[in-house]
């Protein structure tokens, strides 16, 4: 999550019921992080931009292109962004209730999906970020090559055609191609 003061973030994180387990720490002149997770306990990072900005390359192959948190429950955690971070949280289309779209200056920056009972009792509540790639089958192949492994085949969606994949050590992301 970007922010213009990671030690601000930080005690706003430590305030609304959120740990901070690094940070903030200062990464040369690249900028500031910290690395915190929010009161259901899904860890994620904050960066304050020096002369790395962050993800600014958004769109091109190999950068991220979203993020979204995978939860029991969006409403509960969806305030302890909006208080933390500013994020005006809209919730999605009734076919999705419990879905909340996270706005920030009226743009679209990332979503909460509650899934209920259907999160994984072994993972529990976490991010996960959207990878853009050319082809993401080619790229799936590529993950179990390198020893990972894929959760969900390449299938087309309405973002895209994406995969879900996990690494070698088990974290899951995901590849797409998105819509255009």
């Amino acid at each position: 999550m970007a922010s213009d003061d990671a030690g601000g973030a930080a005690e706003q994180i430590r305030a609304c019921g959120g740990t901070v387990g690094v940070g903030p720490l200062d990464a040369e002149e690249a900028g500031r992080l910290v690395i915190a997770s929010d009161p259901t306990g899904a860890v994620f990072g904050v960066w304050q931009g020096g002369d790395h900005g962050g993800a600014d390359a958004g769109g091109e192959p190999g950068t991220p292109v979203w993020n979204e948190l995978m939860t029991q429950d969006s409403s509960m955690v969806g305030k302890f962004y909006q208080a933390v971070f500013g994020y005006e949280p809209e919730e999605q289309v009734p076919a999705d209730p419990d879905r909340l779209t996270l706005l920030l200056d009226g743009r679209p920056v990332a979503a909460i999906h509650g899934v209920g009972d259907a999160l994984p009792r072994d993972r529990g509540p976490h991010w996960l970020t959207y990878f853009e790639v050319a082809d993401p089958d080619a790229a799936a192949r590529r993950v179990t090559e390198l020893g990972g492994r894929v959760v969900r085949p390449p299938r087309d969606d309405a973002a895209g055609r994406l995969a879900h994949v996990a690494d070698p050590e088990g974290a899951l992301f995901a590849l797409v191609r998105t819509a255009r």
